[in-house]
């Protein structure tokens, strides 16, 4: 890590697992990075918010999607850090990475309920993929985030 930017803060953020009736996730690739990389929904927590509150809010904002339970928040926190090719651009140049609480959620709607094409839209493409994909299609800085998640949903799942 560059050295100017090893004292930056993690910015606390959360993530959600999104389920299908079949067990498949919600994945979608991101406006900014258009390469073949999928990612599930997550955002940052703002100040007046606690995590699950703000789970459901980044998950709207990203996605439409409202119509859901909660099936468990999942243990800890997961961390990691931006590379430096992304260090000082992301978030302003305000973090260097995130700390993230996630949550896994049954989607009780249907397909067309769906829609990434928001006020502020992030993701230009969306699909459900099997769980052990998801650490097929991630971006490399977060590949150790999806490996845990991979686990920890199974465990529950199964």
């Amino acid at each position: 890590m560059k050295e100017k930017y090893k004292n930056l803060p993690l910015r606390n953020g959360v993530g959600i697992i999104v389920l299908n009736k079949e067990n498949k996730v919600f994945v979608a690739k991101r406006i900014d990075n258009p390469k073949n990389f999928w990612q599930m929904p997550q955002g940052g927590i703002d100040d007046d918010e606690d995590p699950l509150s703000a789970a459901y809010r980044e998950l709207e904002e990203e996605t439409s999607i409202k119509n859901v339970t909660l099936i468990e928040e999942l243990d800890g926190t997961i961390i990691y850090e931006l590379p430096d090719r992304l260090l000082g651009i992301v978030w302003k140049g305000k973090y260097k990475g995130q700390k993230q609480k996630w949550f896994l959620m049954r989607y009780l709607g249907n397909d067309n309920e769906i829609n990434i094409k928001t006020n502020k839209p992030e993701f230009f493409q969306w699909k459900w993929i099997d769980l052990d994909m998801i650490t097929e299609v991630v971006v490399d800085f977060k590949l150790h985030v999806y490996k845990e998640l991979k686990k920890k949903v199974k465990k529950i799942i199964n």
